[in-house]
């Protein structure tokens, strides 16, 4: 093994395979920048040009992208509360907060240090364990795959502040959403409504940008106000800061590493999944964590940025062992091995060894480069936080949209996008968390298939299995343990009776969106219950356990003046703005804006998603990319009041980038609008094919 760990570090010596390397590395930068790209992206753009290469050539060109798009992802999700890639939505609780306090460049020193400690971390176990792991990997069957995605859905009562319960019906929210399409097993049509693009059911990416991207730009749209008000002690200075807090808490780094690199080893875990369980992880074992998470605590922000680093390398376990891909990139991944002749499998651990140890020297040197750079540029990246938000919301959001269609290049993305932006907003003044929701949507197929084989297959005797009693104890531990430890307070204090006393509330938004949701699932529940065992299995345990929910809530909003099983705050985990800053207002609109009026800021939300609305409108008649450039000079002329020169000083070039890496370098087909209905001829030009 040590011949051939130096046998691959001679070849990764090789001036070409670098300069390969560090292009990728590039590429893998800006896509990450970009909301709604990511690795699969990447390396579906780059993989038709390594037939030619040498197979460690190519192999460390992939590398290079796939090991950085989750450090660059940090960038927008610091900045502007957009998650670049779903493996950073984790980083926006507390980055964003951060950012907001003037401290960017602590955010980006913090998360690019630890980015690259836990790339390294998870390089370095790769190779100490594929010859270790691989008999381990075989007692990983189906429902202890299940027991493992229990356990993470269980930790939306972590991610939930100090009222699980809405944090648990959250979850069924997303968990109900991932029911929908084509179900695998019967072939029944779930949640279609008739609709083509909801036969495959949703995408995550629109999903996680709609209630992460576009309420926090409507937020920032609403204030007027950039997002930092100064830069404190400047951004060079608090990179270094940044960097000696990584240090400060290197036990923590080592412990959202390993459990990167250890659910990353397990195929359909995911990058979405793994920075939610070390952020709740960091949340239940750093002092004072429940007190300070989600309002700008660089711990929260480190164990993010370790945890989704470090799984590249934990992914790659399973791929290059038995060819079974551990996340949807290492599948394209995987299709590179077979362009190039090498069998994942025994080989890759004995004739091909160098190969295999030349994709840990490449995760390495990467994750090395890509930090790097981003050290370099943070200076000058930090100083966005700065420009006036008249310019910063509408490119944002422009992108945005554009790049959450790439998803699955439908109109229905769109829809979703401005959908769960609009319910991504009310649930943020209701103090509704959104991370269980996203947790839920991502965990669902997994759930879904898990469950139903595990049912058919062993029956009842699947929860006898070790490891899945030992997952569920940990699961039953972490779900009740927080409850009956604030009982117990409470009734020390005897605050029991006075806190949770009968009392008719008078109605706000909170229990209507209660009511709305406990219709909704009454009626999965009616609907699903005709289908065949299989497409109702998970449906129908979903729909009784969110009526459950809903119904508690909506009672005890009406009945009571403070939810009687609510965490005391002392007590209460606090992963997100949305976290219950006044203990016993469930509503309060006015929330994170300052001084603004109910009034004002209803109508300027109202006005935000009206021009939200007439982009997807102009998208309609003109097509999405020409659409992008009427929104941006009509937002920044109209409602940002910026002068005719800054507007066209920023629209033009914004829109040019954009053509040129959307149309040109991706090549997505747009999708058909009236003008090309009325002029066809535009259609035939590769230059003007846009509508």
């Amino acid at each position: 093994m040590l011949g051939m760990a130096l046998k691959a570090a001679e070849i990764m010596a090789d001036p070409t395979r670098l300069a390969f390397l560090a292009l990728g590395v590039l590429i893998g930068l800006v896509l990450g920048v970009i909301p709604g790209l990511g690795g699969l992206v990447g390396l579906s753009l780059l993989l038709p040009f390594t037939f030619n290469m040498d197979p460690y050539t190519a192999l460390a060109f992939l590398m290079g992208l796939q090991a950085v798009v989750v450090t660059s992802d940090t960038i927008p999700a610091v900045l502007f509360g957009v998650p670049g890639t779903v493996g950073s939505a984790a980083t926006i609780l507390d980055g964003y907060p951060m950012a907001r306090n003037g401290e960017a460049g602590r955010a980006f020193g913090a998360a690019f240090t630890a980015s690259v400690i836990g790339g390294l971390f998870g390089a370095l176990l790769l190779a100490l364990s594929v010859p270790i792991l691989r008999p381990l990997l075989f007692y990983i069957e189906t429902p202890e795959v299940l027991a493992f995605v229990v356990l993470g859905l269980s930790l939306v009562a972590v991610l939930s502040g100090s009222t699980p319960v809405k944090g648990l019906a959250a979850g069924c929210i997303g968990l109900m959403m991932a029911t929908a399409g084509d179900d695998s097993q019967t072939g029944t049509l779930r949640w279609t409504f008739d609709s083509m693009y909801l036969f495959d059911g949703f995408n995550v990416v629109p999903i996680a940008l709609g209630l992460f991207a576009l309420p926090e730009l409507a937020d920032m749209a609403i204030n007027r106000k950039s997002i930092a008000g100064d830069n404190r002690g400047g951004t060079r200075k608090q990179q270094i800061q940044g960097v000696f807090d990584v240090f400060k808490h290197w036990y923590l780094v080592i412990r959202c590493s390993a459990i990167g690199v250890g659910l990353g080893a397990i195929p359909g875990i995911g990058a979405s999944v793994i920075d939610w369980i070390a952020y709740a992880h960091a949340i239940k074992t750093e002092k004072n964590a429940s007190l300070t998470f989600g309002k700008g605590d660089v711990r929260g922000v480190i164990a993010s940025e370790s945890s989704n680093n470090a799984k590249e390398g934990g992914a790659l376990i399973p791929t290059i062992a038995f060819g079974v891909p551990g996340t949807a990139s290492m599948a394209l991944l995987l299709g590179a091995f077979l362009i190039h002749g090498l069998n994942p499998g025994p080989d890759m651990l004995t004739k091909h060894l160098d190969v295999t140890y030349t994709l840990v020297f490449s995760i390495a040197i990467a994750n090395i480069i890509g930090a790097g750079i981003c050290f370099a540029f943070a200076d000058q990246l930090a100083k966005i936080a700065l420009v006036r938000i008249g310019i910063l919301a509408p490119v944002i959001i422009a992108i945005t949209f554009v790049g959450a269609f790439q998803g699955s290049k439908e109109w229905g993305d769109l829809f979703v996008l401005l959908g769960l932006g609009m319910v991504g907003w009310t649930m943020k003044r209701l103090r509704w968390p959104r991370p269980p929701l996203i947790l839920g949507f991502v965990l669902g197929d997994i759930f879904e298939n898990s469950m139903f084989i595990s049912v058919e297959r062993y029956g009842y005797e699947w929860l006898t299995r070790p490891i899945v009693m030992v997952l569920f104890a940990v699961t039953l531990y972490g779900l009740f343990a927080p409850g009956l430890k604030s009982y117990l307070a409470k009734r020390r204090a005897r605050q029991t009776r006075s806190s949770a006393r009968f009392q008719f509330q008078k109605p706000n938004a909170d229990p209507v969106f209660s009511l709305v949701l406990l219709i909704g699932f009454a009626v999965t529940l009616y609907v699903s219950s005709g289908w065949d065992f299989g497409a109702k299995l998970v449906p129908q345990v979903i729909g009784w356990a969110a009526v459950s929910l809903t119904g508690y809530l909506l009672v005890t909003r009406l009945f009571f003046a403070e939810e009687p099983f609510k965490l005391a705050p002392d007590m209460a985990n606090i992963p997100g703005s949305e976290a219950t800053q006044k203990q016993d207002v469930h509503f309060d609109i006015t929330a994170d804006y300052g001084d603004l009026q109910p009034n004002t800021i209803l109508g300027r939300a109202i006005v935000y998603f009206a021009w939200c609305l007439f982009f997807l409108a102009a998208a309609a008649v003109v097509g999405l990319l020409p659409a992008m450039l009427l929104y941006l000079i009509g937002y920044m002329r109209f409602e940002g009041k910026e002068s005719w020169k800054t507007t066209l000083a920023v629209a033009a070039p914004v829109w040019g980038l954009s053509y040129i890496l959307f149309h040109k370098i991706l090549f997505i087909p747009w999708p058909q609008a009236l003008l090309g209905d009325w002029l066809p001829a535009l259609r035939s030009s590769n230059w003007l094919n846009l509508l």
